[in-house]
Parts: C-alpha cells; structure tokens; sequence
C-alpha cells in the first residue's frame, strides 16, 4: 500500500514530545513491512538548519481564506529510508518554538496549520496514495478538505483517511472570526460539525470526516468515551466508536537499548546488571548529587504540567525526602512547578537534582541510572518514558490509566510476577503507598533484582504496533 503519514513534528528534525519519536519510528517499520511510506511535516527552522541534506521538489500556492500563499516543498530521509517532504512558509514556520513561546501560544496557530494541512493535500495531488494517516490537531483539516471539497482533490478523494489521537487535551480551539481562513462551508460551522462552544474545533473536524479513528493505547480508548476523559468531545466519539481502535505505541530499542545506548558508556542487560551500578553512579556525577551506598534514584522525565501528576510529587515530597531517596527531575512546563521543583532542590541539595528544559544525553543517563521511575499521570494517553524504563530495568511506579496500564503489570513478589507498581486514586498518599511498596522491594535484593529482569524482558518494540496499522489499512483499502 501507499501510505502518507502527515504530522507537525517528526524526529529527529523537530519534537516536542512523543509525537516526534512516534512518526520517526512507525515510519520505518511500515517500509519494513512492505508498505511504500512517505512522511509530510511542516519545515521549521530547525529542520532547515539541521544539516539534513534538504533539496527542493516544487513550489506552489495554497488557498488560506481569500489569499493564494506560496509554498515550497523540500525533500530528506527519514533513517536513510523513508522520504520525508517538508512544507516551507517561512512567514509560518522560521520560528524558535513550534507552537508557542514561554509566553504562550502563537496567535497565528489557526492560520498556520490551515495552510500546513491544504498544502499537503496538494502535495499528495502529485503523489497519489491508498492512505492518509493524520496525526493530532494540527493536521485534522485534512480529513474536513478530503470529504467536503472533492472536486478540487479528484487525484486523492479515493484515499482513506485515519486520524490518531495522541492527546485529547489538545484540540485546536479557535475564535469564530478565524472562520473565514478555513474556506469552508458555512454549513460546516454548527455544532454537528466543527463548532465547538461558540469556537472552532479542528479537532472534532477529524473525529467526524475521517475513516477511522485511533488512539495510542487500548486503555485511552476506552477512556475518552467517558465524561472525565473526553473533553467535551465523549459525545462524538461515542458516536464513532464502531471506528475507533486503540494500538499501544511501540520503542525505537536501536534507540533505547541499555546494551547499546551511545550516550551510556557503561552498557548492561537482563543477564548482566552489574554495571547498571556503574550508570548509577556516573548519572549522580553528571548531576551533582553525592553517591550513596544503597540509597535508591528516583527519576522523573516530564512536561511540569497538571497532566503528569507533578502536584502529587508536590504533596509527597518532603515525606519522600524523609524516606531517604534520592529525586533527579528533568523536565520544564509550568513556571510554577519549574519553580518548586528548583525551590526543593535548594532545601535539599544532598538528595534532588533538577533540570529545566530538555537533554537528550540526560534523559538517557537517567533511565540507565534511576532505580525507580515516576509517572503519576492524571491521564496518559499512552507514554514512553515507562516502556523505556523497562528495558533499562528502571522500575515504574505509574498511575493505573490508559498506556500505562496498558504496558506495566502490577509486581507480586510471591507470585514471581509483574514488572512495576502501580496506583489508583488521584491522590499524592496513593502515590506514596505505591513508592513505599516499591522501596520495600528495593530492599530485598534477590525479589528486586528478579523485578528488574522480568521488566527488562518485556518486549515494546514496533513491529507488532506497525503490524496493527498495517491491518487497519488492509481493512480500509479492501
């Protein structure tokens, strides 16, 4: 099949989150598969001076409201395999930030991805496929122009379309005065379509016009049916839930692999542990916390933002730090919670490390270093850094909700079984309880040490997550 996969960031040319590393990895293996695979993603600056080896492919304009804008369409290699066409409009895209700055989002956002999803439809006039696999808000137009404008997308109007959720919290809400970007109906604008409150909502565009409808964890999906976890989107997807499919997310392992991981130089696996002491004391170098014998790492990899359960830690945090551990954070968000999290690393400089932003060499040493991972998500629609944690035999202690239930297993000790701890109630004393749970294993040294190796045995990877795309497609195409 030709399949195009359109997403507004792609590793490793631009990220701010899994999304990126989804796109790299699932690319791949869907050419592995059999299936022809080209990506389409917006060019930012960093993508033009990432050294990529850019070269152009054509040039021309695309509709937004009553102006025609140009665009121009550059072309690399994804893992030198998967073409990848990159949309240029520097007046859009030539930016520090993807979507907003520390100050909040861009105004233009509506504006921006307008032209991003018209001008990859008249990319994919010139290439023809069975396919279009959209990829969150930014791109959830596509579908909306696929279906409602036929006529001026004849080359592709055959194609089936598949829309992937990967985090209902973000939409694509915009005022009612950006109506006359769009270039849509009138008719369109009214609450069984994209009207939303009184706003626009890209979002609820894709869940109406596209084919099939995923998420990245069989547990998400089941969720955002539920007031609690839709929205104000549950009534719509319950309507479509004869086509919608939850499929996990899978791990780049050539990544993320403690055997092979170039950022570690001490490499270990699930028969041979012992240096994961070595990265343990290399991450407390890196980070300037003093090495302790016996006192366990706890690490945390997050956006500081109320969906991951940052204001539990907050309410366990000087409990935690009487229990004798060790916290190493990194991670940026809120300019509250990056400000408690320094504030605490101040009152306790023996025990918590804290690093604003993101450091791909950091994040590594963490998950090779860390005894224990924290993700004390309110809600997650599928996660990585837990199934990462596995491999590295970094023990999670993780929420119960969608893809972390869906991929770590409670521990039993007696029965010789689980891989991680978990927890229920959105509270920081369930929190503890889990955190208490897993020390208590910690310190029996043969129960923790099987742990580790039944969660480092867990396989994540993307063939069988590639495999359930692939059949979707199947399906759609048949």
């Amino acid at each position: 099949m030709k399949i195009a996969l359109i997403a507004s960031e792609v590793t490793p040319f631009a990220k701010t989150g899994g999304l990126a590393d989804v796109l790299g990895s699932l690319s791949i293996v869907l050419e592995q598969l059999g299936n022809e695979v080209f990506v389409i993603a917006p060019a930012y600056s960093s993508v033009r001076r990432g050294g990529f080896g850019l070269h152009d492919v054509m040039q021309f304009s695309v509709p937004v409201g009553d102006r025609a804008v140009p665009a121009e369409v550059l072309q690399s290699l994804i893992g030198n395999r998967v073409t990848i066409y990159f949309i240029r409009a520097d007046q859009y895209f030539d930016r520090e930030f993807l979507y907003s700055t520390p100050a909040g989002d861009y105004p233009d956002n509506s504006e921006r991805f307008v032209f991003f999803s018209r001008a990859a439809l008249d990319l994919m006039r010139h290439f023809p496929v069975d396919v279009i696999h959209c990829h969150d808000w930014q791109t959830a137009l596509i579908p909306v122009y696929l279906k409602t404008q036929a006529a001026r997308y004849s080359e592709i109007t055959r194609a089936k379309t598949v829309f992937t959720i990967h985090n209902l919290g973000f939409q694509g809400i915009f005022g009612a005065a950006d109506w006359r970007l769009l270039d849509l109906d009138l008719g369109l604008f009214t609450p069984q379509f994209l009207e939303f409150f009184g706003n626009i909502n890209f979002l609820k565009g894709a869940l109406i016009f596209a084919d099939k409808l995923t998420t990245v964890s069989p547990s998400y999906a089941a969720e955002i049916l539920t007031p609690e976890q839709g929205f104000g989107l549950e009534g719509v997807l319950r309507q479509r839930a004869g086509d919608l499919v939850g499929i996990l997310n899978g791990v780049d392992y050539q990544l993320w692999n403690p055997w092979t991981d170039r950022f570690v130089t001490d490499h270990y696996g699930e028969n041979s542990l012992s240096q994961k002491n070595a990265c343990k004391e290399k991450l407390r170098q890196i980070v300037g916390l003093p090495n302790r014998e016996d006192t366990p790492i706890i690490g945390m990899i997050s956006r500081l933002t109320p969906q991951k359960g940052v204001d539990l830690v907050e309410g366990t945090l000087d409990t935690l730090m009487a229990r004798g551990v060790q916290l190493i954070l990194l991670g940026n968000g809120d300019v509250r919670y990056e400000n408690l999290f320094l504030a605490s690393m101040a009152r306790f400089p023996d025990q918590i490390a804290v690093r604003i932003g993101f450091d791909e060499p950091l994040a590594h040493h963490i998950e090779a270093g860390a005894d224990i991972f924290l993700m004390p998500s309110l809600y997650e629609p599928c996660g990585l850094n837990q199934m990462f944690s596995l491999k590295y035999g970094t023990i999670p202690v993780v929420r119960a909700v969608g893809g972390l239930k869906d991929t770590v297993q409670q521990c039993n000790v007696g029965a010789n079984s689980g891989t991680g701890f978990l927890f229920e109630p959105y509270t920081s004393d369930a929190l503890l309880a889990a955190i208490d749970e897993c020390l208590a294993v910690y310190r029996n040294r043969p129960a923790w040490s099987a742990l580790q190796r039944r969660a480092m045995a867990m396989d994540f990877s993307w063939n069988r997550s590639a495999k359930n795309y692939t059949d979707l497609y199947r399906q759609l195409v048949s």
